[in-house]
């Protein structure tokens, strides 16, 4: 499930909502990104995430999609915000639900891996010297690389 929204979550209500009455689910994982306070080492006072409607959601579905069929997930949740977040703020969560707990990490991991490099969010960072633009960073393009290679879907094996 992909939701895309400006209002704040709370990632145990999802999780529960995610497994209600699923007895086929061995293993979630979960990740919350959160603004930080800093950025390159300077006083970050609130960070601006912008996207297009529509594309973004498109683009959501095809990455989630993806780690559907890498890994054989029971269920899977992506929700991103958008809009003026403050230090401390969450600004997505992702959960990963499987029989066995490697293919949740791993399907967890990838999602949030391509999410930071094929999801077409714009930040906006103000600080003590103004506001500026996020460019992309080469060591979240090298973490996305390691997914290249895709991994045949492996028959659930016991813990």
């Amino acid at each position: 499930m992909i939701r895309v929204q400006r209002e704040d979550f709370d990632p145990g209500a999802e999780v529960a909502a995610l497994t209600r009455g699923r007895h086929d689910v061995g293993g979630v994982v979960t990740f919350v990104g959160l603004v930080r306070d800093l950025a390159e080492g300077k006083a970050l006072g609130a960070m601006t995430l912008e996207h297009y409607p529509g594309m973004t959601e498109k683009q959501l579905r095809a990455i989630d999609d993806e780690a559907n069929r890498r890994w054989p997930l029971a269920a899977s949740l992506v929700i991103h915000r958008y809009g003026r977040l403050e230090p401390g703020d969450r600004i997505v969560l992702v959960a990963t639900a499987s029989p066995h707990r490697d293919a949740a990490f791993d399907a967890c991991r990838f999602l949030i891996d391509w999410l930071k490099t094929q999801a077409p969010f714009w930040k906006l960072e103000e600080g003590e010297a103004g506001a500026k633009w996020v460019e992309a960073k080469a060591s979240d393009d090298a973490a996305a690389l390691r997914w290249q290679a895709k991994p045949a879907k492996k028959p659930d094996a016991a813990e």
